[in-house]
């Protein structure tokens, strides 16, 4: 994991590409708890990871807020008693770039710290 994740977000634009299938299948390996799906149209990266209460849940919340704003790339989160579920996209490409595969890495990385 530690590839990916020491990878910093480019600058993304719109006009910017979505990733390939191939590019998405050579890299989903990197953070195999994550899949992709479909919402509206727009595929994303979803995760849900799971805590023993909801002060756990909040403090992981808390730390991936702070990562997104670091790199100035935001996923959607819902926290609820014992889970919180990640899904990263570009937004100004509706669809997957290879910013959203760098920060479920980094994601991925904050269950370690």
């Amino acid at each position: 994991m530690s590839g990916m994740s020491e990878n910093k977000c480019e600058p993304c634009r719109e006009g910017s590409s979505q990733v390939t299938e191939k590019e998405m299948q050579d890299i989903l390996p990197q953070i195999p708890e994550w899949e992709i799906v479909d919402v509206e149209g727009i595929k994303r990266l979803k995760r849900t990871f799971f805590f023993d209460d909801f002060a756990k849940a909040l403090n992981f919340t808390n730390r991936v807020g702070a990562i997104a704003e670091e790199e100035g790339h935001h996923p959607e989160i819902i926290t609820g008693w014992g889970k919180v579920t990640v899904s990263w996209w570009t937004h100004k490409i509706k669809g997957l770039h290879v910013n959203d595969f760098v920060m479920a890495a980094k994601t991925d990385g904050l269950i370690w710290d």
